[in-house]
């Protein structure tokens, strides 16, 4: 175990150490955050005030749209968190990329460590990375909630810790598994490029789950990025979409949650957090060990 903390402790450093690297990691992050303050925000908070106007009733516009503009709020910063959880743990195994390209890597394959410690090295800085940039970004944004309407309870940020560490530690496992592929830092930055536009139409943070086709929704629904989105925005937005959508009938609710993705439900049934929760859990096992065993066989030259 010592022998492991070093290595986590020694990649740890190295990625903090280039600031240009800890900048970039978040880019991803500040992008998806103008994108949807500047241009989607409002739209989805209009969406809202319209489909509670058109149910009818007496209702108050000015308590709807506070209400529809803090529910989109922390929409966007479940999704922003789930971003976080792909992209940082991707940069930070760049690290092992510049080991190869320098030929430290062989050196920790020839010195008298385990493989699985050498491996598990890289996947938990990653990992430790990753999760604490994404729990300093829901610090960040429920302090921007509490000056500006009400923060998230307690319970609720205790839960996103928990889903920010889960998601965290699959995108680090599948982070090393996709660089025992790649031999080449310019390549690693090409993929992670692809990567960091791709999970926002993943996780159906630019459009919206009742936009997209039918049959690609159905793909979305077998990839683990929608469902990272999903437990973070269901356990996030509980308070705020019960506030928005109170006294309206509970399909309206229903029909919002599945259109923007909050709940996912397959064969019409809506998944539970803990069988998302679950499935995240055993695909970090699967990669985890697949990735071991493909690197033991490497270094091994068999």
């Amino acid at each position: 175990m010592a022998t492991m903390g070093i290595l986590i402790k020694r990649n740890i450093k190295i990625f903090m150490r280039d600031k240009a690297a800890v900048f970039f990691s978040v880019l991803s992050m500040l992008i998806t955050l103008l994108l949807m303050v500047l241009f989607l925000g409002r739209m989805n908070s209009d969406t809202i005030v319209n489909l509670l106007l058109e149910y009818g009733g007496e209702r108050n516009s000015v308590t709807d749209r506070v209400n529809a503009d803090h529910l989109v709020q922390v929409w966007t910063l479940a999704g922003i968190l789930l971003v976080n959880c792909v992209t940082v743990p991707m940069s930070v195994m760049g690290n092992l990329i510049q080991d190869e390209e320098t030929g430290r890597l062989a050196s920790f394959y020839v010195a008298p460590v385990s493989r699985v410690k050498v491996t598990l090295g890289y996947i938990f800085s990653s990992w430790f990375i990753g999760a604490g940039m994404s729990l300093f970004t829901l610090l960040l944004g429920n302090v921007l909630f509490m000056l500006d309407s009400a923060g998230l309870t307690g319970r609720t940020c205790v839960m996103l810790a928990v889903m920010i560490l889960v998601n965290s530690f699959l995108y680090a496992s599948l982070a090393y598994l996709l660089s025992l592929f790649v031999h080449s830092q310019s390549a690693w930055s090409a993929m992670l490029s692809v990567i960091g536009t791709l999970v926002g139409f993943l996780g159906a943070l630019y459009l919206p789950m009742e936009m997209l086709p039918e049959k690609v929704g159905m793909v979305l629904k077998a990839l683990p990025v929608l469902h990272g989105a999903s437990m973070m925005r269901r356990v996030g937005v509980q308070e705020a979409l019960a506030d928005t959508f109170a006294g309206v009938p509970a399909e309206l609710t229903e029909g919002y949650s599945r259109g923007m993705g909050i709940t996912v439900s397959v064969n019409g049934k809506i998944l539970s957090v803990s069988i998302q929760v679950i499935f995240v859990i055993f695909l970090s096992i699967v990669i985890t060990i697949a990735a071991s065993l493909i690197s033991k066989k490497r270094s091994s030259g068999k």
